[in-house]
């Protein structure tokens, strides 16, 4: 028997950034708890349960590692870094001083052609909330707030928000979804794109803020004794 930590994972598409389609899958299946902090994941036992081979494991992981998601545990393996309430508290105020103002600055420059695309996104979402694919949902969460941020036209500012959610440990998405209301958050993101089209720059704002909030309410809850992970 592998002393080994395992995640569930579904085989992946081969493509030609199978790489960057490797390390978004472990970094959402690390932010999501599917991946628990503490556990030692090989890339051989990884690799088989992503149907590609070692090689974009081991570069994906190691570039997880130097934005510190994980820690290269030599002859062993890659162990995922714990993150304490304290480190989601800072963490998260942080993203309301920024993605919220940033949204409503970014509203009246995204062009009414980019709508369809980013309703698109907002489907996708919904769907994988519905399915309960926890790992595609972060992907695809991450996917929609980046694009809506990209229109301010600063990288640093999307490289900055990029980090600060991949620093975020989202415990409670599994009981929100096993209760059947995660899809009511996905569904949030719909409203965001209906004030944006309507360009209500103010909803929008208010909306992003009470979306991060649910960081440190509903979706990084607790552990089931009472305990907050990694405290």
């Amino acid at each position: 028997m592998s002393d080994f930590a395992r995640f569930t994972a579904a085989p992946l598409t081969k493509q030609p950034n199978i790489r960057d389609t490797v390390k978004d899958a472990l970094r959402s299946a690390i932010i999501s708890g599917e991946m628990q902090p503490g556990a030692v994941y090989s890339a051989p036992t990884l690799a088989k349960q992503f149907g590609v081979s070692a090689t974009p494991i081991r570069e994906a992981m190691l570039e997880l590692a130097r934005q510190g998601l994980v820690t290269v545990m030599p002859n062993r393996g890659f162990e995922v870094t714990p993150v304490s309430r304290q480190d989601l508290v800072e963490v998260t105020e942080l993203r309301l001083l920024l993605e919220p103002p940033a949204v409503e600055r970014a509203t009246p420059l995204i062009p009414a052609e980019a709508i369809p695309e980013l309703r698109a996104q907002c489907e996708t979402l919904v769907a994988h909330a519905d399915a309960g694919d926890l790992v595609a949902y972060l992907t695809a969460d991450s996917d929609f707030h980046l694009a809506l941020l990209s229109y301010t036209g600063n990288r640093r500012l999307l490289d900055i928000v990029s980090s600060l959610r991949s620093e975020t440990r989202l415990f409670g998405l599994s009981k929100l979804s096993a209760e059947g209301h995660l899809s009511a958050s996905a569904r949030e993101h719909t409203a965001m794109l209906d004030a944006i089209e309507a360009r209500d720059a103010r909803t929008v704002r208010r909306l992003v803020h009470e979306h991060i909030e649910h960081v440190l309410t509903d979706w990084s809850r607790p552990t089931v004794d009472g305990s907050d992970p990694e405290d």
